[in-house]
């Protein structure tokens, strides 16, 4: 995997140069979370039981990361998430936190959001019950074991939407939202950072929820050109839980 270059930046920006839009400048406004709860059902007993989007009348979006991949690249994007004052939501791998349980708290203790993206990473929708609910409590099990609580969002795996069989197993083992979303960046194609700035900047507006992944040096060089666009826009970068409060 290539390192980042300045030559890299400076694409990135290029690229994404007429994205903006005629607007001044405006902090990012981002809330830390210090902690996350045990469970979102008490906070959001209105919404559906599967959630692509936010609320378009807030200047909110959520950056929300597939966890897993080398653990260099997700504290870069942590990092430079911080830096930007903002705040991401991280749905991780079962077995990625086995090899690195480090980063479970480190996830937390930078007040972002972290949730289940399954134990292994293979097609949920195409399982049975039995195995399906193995791969959702199985890694509850392990964000549990890390931080206390089976974290506060499920996303499936291999699919943007979880069919009727998996949404019941993810509500029963204590999520009671499945988390998509409304932009994918296509970074995990290796598109080049230029292309995964660009869309993301093209399609992004009040309330969406954007898919993005660890594990991609394409995405550690977008991520700054797509966070200082959000400021500049008067978008604020928060954690999922903070979208839909």
């Amino acid at each position: 995997m290539g390192r980042v270059t300045a030559i890299d930046r400076r694409a990135v920006l290029l690229a994404s140069a007429g994205l903006a839009l005629a607007a001044g400048c405006a902090t990012s406004g981002a809330v830390a979370h210090p902690t996350q709860p045990s469970s979102t059902a008490a906070t959001l007993p209105t919404l559906p039981a599967q959630l692509t989007h936010g609320p378009r009348d807030r200047p909110r979006v959520a950056l929300t990361f597939h966890g897993s991949g080398d653990p260099a690249i997700a504290r870069a994007l942590l990092g430079e998430a911080e830096k930007h004052g903002a705040r991401v939501t991280v749905l991780a791998v079962g077995t990625w936190l086995d090899a690195h349980p480090d980063l479970a708290r480190r996830i937390l203790d930078g007040g972002h959001d972290l949730g289940n993206h399954t134990l292994h990473h293979l097609d949920i929708n195409a399982m049975s019950e039995a195995e399906a609910r193995q791969e959702i409590t199985g890694c509850a099990e392990r964000i549990r074991r890390l931080t206390g609580s089976v974290g506060t969002w499920f996303r499936p795996s291999r699919t943007p939407t979880a069919s009727p069989l998996v949404t019941r197993l993810a509500r029963q083992a204590g999520y009671p939202h499945v988390l998509s979303y409304d932009v994918d960046s296509l970074d995990f194609t290796s598109p080049g950072a230029p292309v995964v700035a660009r869309k993301v900047l093209a399609e992004i507006r009040e309330g969406s929820v954007v898919s993005l992944h660890f594990g991609y040096d394409d995405t550690v060089a977008a991520l700054p050109v797509v966070l200082e666009e959000l400021d500049r826009r008067g978008l604020a970068a928060v954690t999922t839980t903070e979208l839909f409060s």
